[in-house]
């Protein structure tokens, strides 16, 4: 989905001002399942591509923030090995994190992207230059997002929204 906005901004356009990518966990980094194991423990897997793909905008300088309302110490530390510096986990309203992160990077709205599935990561979607979802979003995600990706949240969607970022900045990925 490639839209064009009212003031002619084409969704290339808003990605070439992008310095921080925003994104969700569960439904944008999984695929929104939770394996339970007997004693309770929650396991989720992530798609290495997606992990390519947030160690090549931080190489070309774009800063990446993960933000999400359920915790997982599996998922701090594999963002930690990828290199994210700036990860918040458990928590509910994801705007004053967002606030926080892009005033500390010294970042306007309109340099920001937001990734994200569901009704959760509404507020941010609609705050951030540009806006993007996975195939599989819910709905409401999926009618504010500026672009969605062609693959499901834990299946690469995170690498197409990365090669879209770096091409819109002249990038090969």
């Amino acid at each position: 989905m490639n839209r064009t906005f009212p003031n002619t901004e084409t969704v290339a356009t808003r990605a070439a001002r992008i310095r921080c990518l925003f994104l969700d966990v569960d439904g944008v980094l999984t695929d929104c399942r939770l394996w339970l194991a007997p004693d309770g423990t929650e396991l989720k897997t992530v798609h290495v591509r997606d992990g390519l793909g947030i160690k090549l905008l931080l190489e070309a300088g774009i800063a990446v923030a993960v933000i999400s309302g359920r915790p997982s110490q599996a998922i701090q530390r594999r963002l930690e090995r990828l290199g994210v510096q700036h990860i918040a986990l458990q928590v509910a309203d994801k705007l004053p994190e967002y606030e926080r992160v892009r005033d500390a990077l010294g970042l306007t709205d309109a340099e920001c992207a937001a990734m994200g599935d569901d009704t959760p990561d509404l507020p941010l979607m609609e705050r951030v230059g540009l806006a993007l979802t996975v195939a599989d979003a819910h709905p409401r995600a999926r009618a504010v997002a500026h672009w969605a990706s062609q693959h499901d949240g834990g299946f690469g969607a995170v690498r197409e929204a990365a090669d879209l970022v770096l091409a819109a900045r002249g990038r090969e990925a």
